[in-house]
């Protein structure tokens, strides 16, 4: 058994390894491919041009991008913790459990682009709000639910116990107890949780391509217009062939970093909070 202890500890480590020197290869070949195109000029700038990526900058596809996973991550995650929190603290009944669980399931096993077709089919013609953030966001929010749910479903059945019968024992009423108790207790890794889910929105591409996102888009001034990001700007670079390669790979660091520091912000700020939580 003891050989095959450290067996398991050394695969764990060529493991972590291996998938560090990847990610560390991705960043860098990207980054050599794209530094020369990477400018403050780039980073400010619109697009502009007879061709897309010829000259200007994607400053509107780095706004758009975030307008989008933003509107997401609103209309995703106020309905995923609300079910977490049904499901974890009011549900009691074994079937309405496992009917949630199935349906949450069923929606993360939807692909992306059968989303943006639904948005498409449903908010864009039907509901005629055409081509817009708002339609966008509605389909990266059904697309990230399931996964801020289960992370939040998770985070709740972490809670000690302990916490949440104390508080009913002095009197305080449950809604008091999820408000007070709860959520501030729980507070890290929500957040973290709806960072990471915005982190997904913002690299998915196919959602964005029938709902929302456009070329040559300027800085949207209200949810109902369209707007340029940085994964279909990306895509529409590489569908033009090796004219806008520089630029491509530009694009594709900065999404690539913003995604990079989203998820070290959200780490930090789970970790920072679950040590003040065990400290106090």
């Amino acid at each position: 058994m003891h050989w095959q202890a450290r067996l398991t500890k050394y695969w764990a480590y060529l493991s972590m390894g291996l998938v560090t020197a990847i990610i560390l290869f991705l960043f860098g070949y990207v980054f050599y491919r794209g530094a020369d195109t990477i400018s403050w000029e780039f980073l400010t700038q619109a697009p502009s041009g007879a061709v897309l990526g010829e000259e200007g900058g994607i400053w509107p596809a780095i706004v758009g991008s975030i307008c989008f996973t933003a509107t997401a991550i609103v209309l995703g995650s106020i309905p995923a913790i609300a079910t977490a929190l049904y499901m974890v603290f009011y549900c009691k009944n074994r079937r309405i459990k496992g009917l949630i669980r199935m349906v949450v399931q069923c929606i993360s096993g939807i692909p992306s682009i059968v989303l943006g077709l639904f948005a498409y089919s449903f908010l864009v013609r039907d509901l005629a709000w055409g081509r817009c953030i708002l339609s966008s966001g509605v389909a990266l929010a059904i697309m990230i639910l399931p996964f801020i749910e289960v992370r939040a479903e998770k985070t709740f059945h972490e809670l000690p116990p302990q916490m949440v019968q104390s508080s009913y024992a002095l009197g305080c009423s449950r809604w008091y107890t999820v408000w007070n108790i709860i959520l501030p207790a729980c507070k890290g890794e929500l957040v973290s949780g709806i960072i990471l889910g915005g982190c997904y929105a913002m690299g998915a591409t196919a959602p964005m391509i029938f709902t929302g996102a456009v070329a040559y888009a300027s800085v949207p001034k209200s949810l109902m217009e369209p707007a340029m990001a940085l994964p279909m700007h990306l895509y529409l670079l590489l569908a033009q062939g090796t004219t806008s390669m520089d630029t491509a790979y530009g694009t594709a660091f900065v999404m690539m970093a913003l995604i990079l520091l989203s998820n070290l912000l959200a780490t930090i700020y789970a970790r920072r909070s679950q040590k003040k939580w065990k400290v106090s």
